[in-house]
């Protein structure tokens, strides 16, 4: 809750919630009992509206942008009307490395922030999209092997939280940038431009490999 509130007080609300999501699934799999997951669920679904009159009105614009779109095709719905265009524009196969017209034209903004997945599907079509798609399910699916393999329940923790946050973030960021979620400040992992995001990424795939090697290890060690 700590790591959720300082990112709030940003504000970040996006992250914040992406956080607090990683959190949960690892107190889910830690063996918490499953009628706190059920009470806390009523207690926000009462909430909810009291948490929606407390938004800023950029948070607001968001969620109706979300809704429609074309309600401000030229302010707050711009960037995912345009994003929409140039994922449909990449087609089958894409138009190429470093073709893509809606991005390099400058109809996309933050093409190399959370919209990348945006500019990747517009060069390289919905094959090259799918191939990276697949790519990640791969990374995930490795580092929960991992986790299963090792005997420390902290390591095994560790993992499936780290999964379950990787799984998060791409869910995430590519629903956005296709309209199927508002848009939030989500970064793709490893394709996104940014040092933190992609350090953080880092450090964390370097723990899993270090809980791979140190997987057989007596539970004591």
């Amino acid at each position: 809750m700590i790591p959720c509130y300082l990112v709030i007080t940003q504000p970040d609300l996006g992250t914040a919630i992406l956080i607090a999501g990683s959190g949960l699934a690892i107190i889910w799999l830690a063996g918490l009992n499953l009628k706190y997951f059920i009470y806390s669920g009523l207690i926000l679904l009462v909430s909810l509206p009291f948490v929606i009159s407390i938004l800023k009105p950029y948070q607001k614009s968001r969620i109706l942008t979300f809704f429609n779109p074309d309600r401000d095709p030229l302010g707050a719905g711009y960037q995912i009307i345009q994003s929409k265009i140039a994922i449909g524009s990449g087609g089958l196969l894409g138009k190429g490395f470093l073709q893509g017209t809606q991005s390099y034209l400058e109809f996309l903004p933050e093409k190399h922030t959370d919209f990348i997945f945006t500019l990747f599907s517009e060069e390289f079509g919905f094959v090259g999209s799918m191939v990276l798609i697949l790519l990640y399910a791969l990374l995930i699916y490795r580092i929960i092997r991992i986790g299963f393999s090792s005997r420390s329940f902290f390591a095994k923790l560790y993992c499936f939280g780290f999964a379950s946050a990787l799984f998060l973030y791409i869910f995430v960021n590519i629903a956005m940038v296709i309209g199927l979620l508002p848009i939030v400040g989500a970064p793709l992992p490893i394709m996104s431009y940014g040092g933190s995001s992609m350090l953080s990424i880092m450090l964390g795939l370097g723990i899993v490999m270090s809980c791979k090697i140190y997987s057989r290890d007596p539970i004591g060690n």
